[in-house]
């Protein structure tokens, strides 16, 4: 008999498992659901199944704005790709000189960087802004883009210098033996081993900078230089004639490139995280 009902716990986590899940994805399916229903059947009818199916909230809303949306996504792309080309470079070199490298007040600088995480965002947005304002880049990508050259991103550069902390020794005293340099046992040597914490940091950077609405808005005011998040606020109206098919069926379509670099990356993002910080 308790052998009969040994697998009902695993069966009753799975269970609930299964529920938790739908539970959280409800809203993207109501949102999918809603994007192929008529405008005045969204708010009507509010189950998952619709009455009536259409395309043309999809149509609608990709010519809707001032450019086509395609528009727009190719802007965030380019700002998305330009962000995590830099935080790749520069955080992967901050991360190697913290946990390879000697030099002074190694220690305090670490303890400063490490201090940095815990300010928020908003804190530093005023001091930016009067700096990018005085060299002219306000309305331009570089108050986006630049930073990540100069690697202001802490969380990436503690996760990295973590696992490189994970990489024997040995490995850059070979390389010492066989005559490489810092920099060549940093790029033939320690750069091929930490594929899972730069694709973890590849991946949160392009899903936190395509999804990033403050920043944009605040740098991007141009029509012509508007980026995903800015342009979808442009369906909603404060007098309350929002567009929300149109605005419903364009956020599907800006999901779909986080869901495609989330799912190219996830092997290495498991991975990264879970050997991240062991010794």
């Amino acid at each position: 008999m308790p052998a009969l009902f040994r697998p009902a716990p695993r069966l009753v986590r799975h269970l609930l498992l299964i529920v938790s899940g739908l539970f959280m994805l409800y809203p993207l399916l109501w949102m999918v659901s809603s994007s192929l229903k008529p405008e005045d059947l969204i708010f009507r009818e509010p189950g998952l199944i619709p009455t009536a199916v259409t395309a043309e909230n999809y149509t609608q809303g990709w010519d809707a704005l001032k450019h086509s949306f395609g528009y727009y996504l190719w802007n965030s792309a380019v700002i998305t790709s330009l962000a995590v080309i830099g935080n790749l470079i520069a955080c992967s070199l901050a991360a190697y000189a913290f946990a390879r490298l000697e030099f002074p007040l190694k220690k305090m600088w670490f303890a400063i960087m490490l201090g940095s995480i815990m300010l928020p965002h908003h804190v530093t947005v005023v001091p930016q802004y009067i700096v990018f304002a005085k060299i002219d880049w306000i309305n331009t990508i570089w108050p986006i883009v630049a930073p990540k050259f100069l690697a202001t991103d802490a969380f990436f550069i503690f996760l990295m210098v973590q696992f490189i902390r994970t990489l024997p020794r040995e490995l850059d005293e070979a390389a010492a033996i066989d005559g490489a340099g810092y920099w060549r046992t940093f790029v033939q040597v320690i750069l091929p081993l930490c594929v899972p914490a730069l694709a973890t940091t590849g991946i949160f950077t392009f899903i936190w900078t395509w999804n990033d609405f403050f920043t944009q808005n605040l740098y991007l005011t141009n029509s012509d230089n508007l980026t995903v998040p800015v342009a979808l606020r442009q369906f909603m109206d404060s007098g309350g004639d929002s567009s929300w098919g149109p605005l419903f069926a364009m956020s599907i379509i800006s999901l779909g490139p986080i869901f495609g670099f989330f799912l190219a990356g996830q092997k290495y993002l498991v991975r990264g995280m879970a050997t991240t910080g062991l010794k």
